[in-house]
């Protein structure tokens, strides 16, 4: 999702990951138990998945990005945060507060500068055309219609879709370079073009 809002790729990261809980209770009658799983006896398996992993990345202009996703952000219920920042000013969104964005435009004057939040419910916004009256909220359920509707126009208009099949083998690309790097404690990893 970076790579697409930025409008360019990673490519190279440095990476830690980190699995804190090494077993869990696994359910009773089952091999395996996800984060949520309900202890059925005494059995425990072992953890294979990290529970934190933070990177940072070059993308390919040379601008810094930072990435943290763990299982361990207490008190956040689905947190997806993601923060553009430049010279001139800065948006930010959280999937928590999935119809609003907040932004900053660093040329106001100091007098008048600060995050501005922006309800993103008129009829102009993207994809608000085709739902509720102007001021209505969409929810988490409308992104996956908003998805099937962008493939099916895509189809139709025999275009690529966005995000392509090449978008998403780029993101495996940074996601193969993140294991490495946290494999060789955080060594700068090229990510394959």
């Amino acid at each position: 999702l970076a790579q697409y809002l930025a409008g360019e790729p990673l490519v190279g990261v440095s990476a830690l990951t980190e699995t804190f809980v090494r077993e869990r209770p696994l359910p009773a009658g089952t091999a395996t138990t996800g984060l949520g799983g309900q202890a059925g006896g005494a059995a425990r398996g072992p953890v294979t998945v990290d529970d934190a992993a933070l990177f940072s990345g070059r993308l390919a202009s040379g601008a810094l990005a930072s990435f943290e996703a763990t299982r361990f952000a207490a008190g956040r219920k689905n947190a997806l945060r993601i923060e553009l920042n430049g010279e001139r000013g800065s948006l930010a969104f959280d999937l928590e507060r999935l119809n609003e964005l907040h932004f900053h435009d660093h040329t106001e004057p100091a007098t008048d500068a600060g995050f501005r939040r922006i309800l993103v419910t008129e009829p102009e916004h993207p994809y608000l055309e085709a739902w509720w009256p102007a001021g209505h909220a969409l929810g988490y359920e409308h992104t996956f219609v908003h998805q099937a509707r962008d493939l099916v126009l895509a189809i139709d208009a025999r275009t690529e879709p966005e995000p392509s099949f090449a978008d998403g083998l780029q993101v495996q690309r940074v996601l193969a370079a993140v294991e490495e790097s946290a494999e060789k404690n955080c060594v700068y990893t090229p990510v394959p073009a």
